[in-house]
């Protein structure tokens, strides 16, 4: 299926240079935010507090929100989930020891403290559901189980793609896709947007979700090599990127359709989720076109890496 048909190739590969070098130029502002600014981390990384409540009628987040900023909680995170009644409350570590009002003398959570401010705010007929605590230790395993979940899927992608293709195309793709990545976490961290399990698992889903475009591009080129035997490196890369515009747009525009209904109808509970998303599929779609394509280039990628020359005996027979 085709949503439309380009006629003559693009040159992409022409100003491969200038790709790279805007790549290079993002991913190093991305680094820089994320030592300079570092990742506004959740309470499930940096331990806190969940408190769950349902309420009567619609909930007032502002007026709960401004309860806890009067016990001297300074950000607290007042959010809407499931329906307009329940409300999800999270205090981190810091907030707690910065409130006496619900901190005990050694600045530990006094949840009955808690509670009872969230009740107040909502009313008489205001009930708690659930009350639980992550301890720094949690938040820690948390985070190296992420970091290391991480380091798997890379390893696997790279031996996947070295066994299906070739080393080049292996190492190519690796960091087109980790250039996603970073570029994710680069803008939680420029915005201080936070960042949670729900935002690693979606960086884990971007991960695997561009390393398919970059199989189907590796795919194409390798069997231009077996076609256009005449052809140069830099007009098979083109042919092959041009002929997969379609299905590209199709494959990414419906994704992002989808992910884009998350990001407005989602509520905060699918908000960054979304988010990270959306910015890694629009930077997934450049990497594995525009990065991973002129990365295999620079390596001397040929047809000799993927197509085996046929040899003749002197008989004439083919072996």
């Amino acid at each position: 299926m085709e949503f439309f048909r380009i006629r003559r190739d693009i040159p992409f590969m022409r100003h491969a240079l200038v790709f790279n070098v805007v790549s290079l130029v993002t991913f190093v502002a991305a680094v820089v935010f994320l030592v300079v600014r570092g990742l506004n981390f959740s309470i499930e990384f940096t331990g806190g507090v969940v408190v769950e409540a349902t309420y009567a009628q619609t909930a007032d987040v502002e007026g709960l929100r401004a309860a806890m900023q009067k016990v001297g909680v300074i950000e607290p995170q007042v959010q809407n989930f499931g329906t307009p009644r329940d409300v999800m409350l999270r205090l981190s570590l810091k907030d707690v020891a910065s409130s006496p009002s619900i901190a005990t003398p050694d600045a530990k959570l006094d949840a009955a403290r808690l509670t009872d401010v969230v009740l107040k705010a909502g009313g008489a007929d205001a009930k708690i559901t659930r009350v639980e605590f992550v301890g720094p230790q949690v938040g820690q395993e948390l985070a190296t189980d992420g970091g290391l979940a991480l380091l798997f899927v890379v390893i696997g992608i790279v031996v996947y793609l070295a066994v299906r293709f070739e080393w080049k195309f292996a190492v190519a793709a690796i960091v087109a896709n980790l250039h996603d990545v970073v570029i994710i976490l680069g803008f939680f961290a420029a915005f201080q947007w936070e960042f949670s399990l729900s935002v690693l698992a979606a960086a884990l889903a971007v991960l695997g979700y561009s390393v398919n475009e970059s199989v189907v591009i590796a795919d194409r080129i390798r069997e231009n090599f077996r076609k256009m035997r005449k052809a140069s490196v830099e007009q098979v890369i083109d042919n092959a990127i041009t002929s997969t515009m379609s299905r590209t747009v199709i494959t990414h525009g419906l994704t992002e359709t989808m992910v884009l209904s998350m990001l407005l109808f989602g509520g905060p509970t699918l908000h960054y989720f979304a988010l990270a998303l959306t910015i890694g599929i629009l930077f997934g779609i450049y990497s594995s076109v525009l990065v991973m394509a002129p990365i295999t280039k620079w390596l001397g990628v040929k047809r000799e890496d993927l197509v085996k020359p046929v040899r003749k005996e002197e008989s004439g027979a083919v072996v």
